[in-house]
């Protein structure tokens, strides 16, 4: 059985796997929707080396599930769709001030919204 319910910090840094089990990144933030009063998405780092050259993602929240098995969010999707998924680096994080972002962000990933 896992948890149901686990804080933000521990949620930080998880791995992010693939349903074969291919290395996806992993969390680097969680992002809060205040009017919703839930998890809007993750922000996933993908790529580089020892965090030089990394690209950011928002995903889902709800495109994400825990593997308390293997200790690793699970998020279903190929390599390659990540690869092409639109993302953002380090110093140039997405304006969130309205949903359009988030919007896209769920069409991508076909994922419909929790608002």
């Amino acid at each position: 059985m896992h948890p149901q319910v686990l804080s933000a910090s521990t949620m930080i840094g998880d791995d992010v796997i693939n349903a074969e089990g291919e290395d996806l990144g992993e969390i680097k933030e969680l992002m809060i929707d205040l009017e919703a009063g839930q998890i809007s998405y993750a922000v996933l780092s993908f790529g580089g080396f020892l965090g030089l050259g990394e690209k950011l993602f928002a995903i889902p929240w709800a495109a994400l599930r825990l593997d308390p098995d293997e200790e690793a969010f699970i998020l279903d999707i190929d390599r390659e769709m990540l690869e092409e998924a639109p993302g953002f680096d380090e110093d140039d994080w997405p304006q969130t001030a309205n949903r359009e972002y988030v919007i896209e962000i769920y069409e991508y990933y076909g994922y419909d919204g929790y608002w």
